[in-house]
């Protein structure tokens, strides 16, 4: 991989958290920004990647961040055009995109975070503390800070490369169904296109076949990325944006009575509800429906509205299949009742083999089912960039993408990832994403469910949510 510079930065660079992602995150970072090392700082809660640090000769500081000293650490070491590359967990985005607005500094992560204990605080509502509810916040941040150094949260590979891949399967299906090839200039014409090629659900749809020796133990939770933020996205209420086309109600959905109206959720935890989803390698399979910010923004997006009324909205949400060790976790975990295991494991170094294959699965339209993302192989990974596996370099490349857009954009404000040019972000990222390909499909959640047990179907419309889930 050659090492092109794709910006020079003037300013200083703080890591909060340093967890696998961040790990992956600073080769690239040092390989394509220029910049000096002693400018780059970590401040962390835990002693993890202090080698990794050390190996590049970057400042490592345990110093957990609370609601109580954020601004005291942060304000020293932070000014004016400088940048905070939050990849923590327990660590309010919130807080942090405010202090960011306040004095000028760019930011970005790679998804929204409460407090420690915040997705769980019963006194708040369970719609104020979901994905919905702490996106909401940050777009309050927006109203109040409508100008200003680039803040880009949930831009990673899911939320984050997601959402450019669907601009970039929308731009495809338009020029194979429509013969459009003007690419939307607004998100107004972005929606239309949608609408107009009959687009009804979006799968941000993942298949994890990565292995690693040893293998998972008995109460251990094992994943190819962060264990702690898994299992709290996974124990979360499950949430996913609401389509027009939708005429049956889940039993246990709940609506949300504030901000954009754009997605629901289910009083049930994401990793407990089961959705059908289609990739090209792995074909059909059942993936968990974790709550993920995409699901939400891209819904929101791509919604056509006439006054008050919604006439087009897909609906959008994770499957997830993580990788097989992980879904042993994932039971194991369901059955202590949702109490995350004493033992965790991040397979990187161990892994022997695999993949993970991760895109944008787009439902409804004339050809049915098209496919676009990232095939990327432990082999290719480690051929690409140290200290990464197959997953956390997804994420990483969406991560440096981001970067670099911030720096050449950098008063864009308070922006979600669907508002930034995806091509740009795209030709930083897809270097490090292995093939990178489109595909069609014929499959429908409705193919082979003829045996004796199948549910109850709606086979009038295929991409109902009710076919889709997996009851």
């Amino acid at each position: 991989m050659a090492d092109t510079k794709y910006f020079k930065f003037q300013g200083k660079i703080v890591f909060i958290g340093f967890g696998s992602v961040a790990q992956g995150v600073l080769p690239l970072l040092l390989r394509h920004i220029d910049m000096p090392r002693e400018r780059i700082s970590i401040i962390t809660a835990h002693d993890r990647g202090r080698a990794e640090a050390a190996s590049f000769g970057i400042r490592y500081e345990i110093n957990p961040l609370t609601r109580e000293n954020y601004r005291a650490i942060l304000g020293p070491r932070l000014e004016r055009g400088d940048l905070l590359i939050n990849l923590s967990v327990d660590v309010a985005s919130s807080a942090l995109i405010g202090f960011c607005c306040e004095h000028g500094i760019l930011y970005t992560d790679s998804c929204i975070e409460p407090w420690a204990g915040g997705y769980t605080d019963q006194s708040v509502s369970a719609s104020r503390r979901s994905n919905y509810g702490q996106r909401e916040e940050v777009i309050a941040l927006r109203r109040k800070f409508p100008a200003g150094p680039t803040v880009i949260p949930t831009h990673g590979a899911n939320p984050g490369l997601i959402s450019h891949w669907v601009k970039q399967a929308l731009v495809n299906l338009g020029k194979d169904i429509l013969g459009h090839t003007a690419i939307p200039q607004s998100k107004a014409e972005w929606a239309q296109l949608a609408m107009d090629l009959g687009v009804k659900s979006i799968h941000c749809s993942e298949r994890d076949t990565q292995y690693a020796l040893p293998r998972k133990r008995v109460g251990e939770f094992v994943n190819t990325w962060s264990v702690d933020g898994f299992i709290g996205e996974g124990s979360q209420p499950c949430e996913l944006g609401w389509g027009s086309h939708e005429k049956y109600f889940p039993p246990e959905g709940r609506h949300h009575d504030h901000g954009c109206k754009a997605a629901i959720y289910l009083d049930r935890p994401g990793a407990s509800v089961k959705v059908r989803t289609w990739t090209p390698n792995a074909g059909a399979f059942h993936g968990f429906l974790i709550t993920h910010g995409e699901a939400i923004s891209i819904s929101d997006y791509l919604t056509v509205r006439k006054g008050d009324q919604v006439l087009y909205r897909p609906t959008c949400h994770y499957a997830y299949h993580p990788c097989d060790d992980t879904v042993l976790s994932v039971h194991e975990l369901a059955g202590r009742n949702w109490v995350g295991q004493e033992q965790r494991r991040l397979y990187r170094d161990e892994i022997t083999e695999g993949t993970d294959e991760l895109g944008a699965l787009l439902l409804g339209h004339k050809k049915g089912a098209y496919w676009y993302g990232s095939q990327l192989s432990i082999d290719e990974a480690r051929k690409l960039a140290p200290y990464n596996n197959a997953t956390s370099l997804q994420v990483s490349a969406g991560v440096l993408g981001g970067i670099v857009w911030a720096m050449e954009n950098p008063q864009a404000g308070i922006i979600d990832p669907e508002g930034m040019d995806f091509r740009r972000v795209l030709e930083i990222a897809n270097p490090y994403l292995g093939k990178v390909v489109g595909a069609y499909s014929d499959w429908t959640p409705l193919q082979g469910r003829n045996h004796p047990f199948a549910e109850d179907v709606d086979a009038s419309d295929p991409w109902q949510f009710k076919n889709i889930r997996v009851t």
